[in-house]
């Protein structure tokens, strides 16, 4: 049996929680894999926005399922190509890399140049349904229709927030791939952060690993040491 890695990605903290979706691209993966023959040796779970051709140093565990793939010599297979991006330079940037990408939906046989192609209509989709929005948004607002006016302490507060759960998102992402340098004999944080570093695995505002960093993942994740 060929062996493949598996990558599921949701887009919400509130998805990662509640499994919504995750089961639906495992379930589907694990279909695709029977009928073709392959054998899943290893699954990398996110939960982070597709959205940026500089999406992958939001991701570390796409950044991870990436070296897994490399170390392998094996394919990465996701259920659709949009859990990959709808962005066209993220795609290109990702096919760059040597390593091939199996999209179960589209079957095994789809080359490269036709996953560039459906990723441009998934892009052009995106746009086409953020145009619409605007306009309904424009119209709305010319028939006087109030749209919302959070006060402003509210807003801020909610602001936070959503930085907070997005940062708790990333922090139980990036955990597994820590644990793994743990394992391997890496324990102290700037030893850690230099090892993220060389994996190619930005901070999340895509900056390099220092041990503060690394420390404030090990706080998120209920263990500071």
């Amino acid at each position: 049996m060929k062996p493949v890695i598996s990558y599921l990605r949701v887009s919400t903290d509130r998805q990662g929680k509640s499994g919504l979706g995750l089961e639906a691209q495992r379930q589907a993966i694990a279909r695709f894999v029977e009928a073709e023959g392959f054998e899943i040796v290893g699954e990398f779970v996110e939960v982070e926005t597709g959205k940026g051709s500089d999406a992958l140093a939001k991701r570390p565990q796409l950044a991870a399922a990436l070296a897994a793939a490399k170390k392998a010599g094996c394919s990465i297979v996701v259920a659709k190509l949009d859990r990959l991006s709808r962005d066209v330079a993220f795609i290109s940037g990702l096919m760059s890399r040597q390593i091939p990408f199996i999209v179960s939906e589209l079957g095994v046989n789809v080359s490269s140049f036709m996953l560039h192609v459906y990723a441009a209509v998934s892009e052009q989709e995106r746009l086409v349904i953020s145009q619409r929005t605007k306009e309904a948004l424009a119209q709305a607002r010319l028939r006087g229709v109030k749209l919302g006016g959070p006060k402003l302490a509210e807003a801020q507060q909610r602001s936070q927030e959503v930085r907070g759960a997005q940062a708790d998102a990333f922090a139980r992402n990036i955990r597994p791939v820590i644990d793994q340098i743990r394992a391997s004999g890496v324990s102290s944080l700037r030893g850690i952060a230099t090892a993220l570093n060389n994996r190619g695995i930005a901070t999340p505002r895509g900056g390099p690993w220092g041990p503060v960093q690394v420390s404030a993942v090990l706080s998120r994740t209920a263990d500071g040491s």
